[in-house]
């Protein structure tokens, strides 16, 4: 999860110029990318 949450951090601040919704909004998709890929990988067996 902190891959996506890195990799939505920096597309907020990229997408969104104001750095007071960037980072929020960042969080947020990347906590939701972040989730998704966990999910993902725990259907695969790709857990430790």
């Amino acid at each position: 999860m902190s891959l996506g949450i890195s990799l939505g951090l920096v597309f907020g601040l990229v997408i969104f110029d104001n750095i007071a919704l960037g980072i929020p909004i960042g969080m947020s998709l990347g906590v939701a990318l972040g989730a998704g890929m966990d999910a993902d990988a725990k259907k695969k067996g790709n857990t430790i």
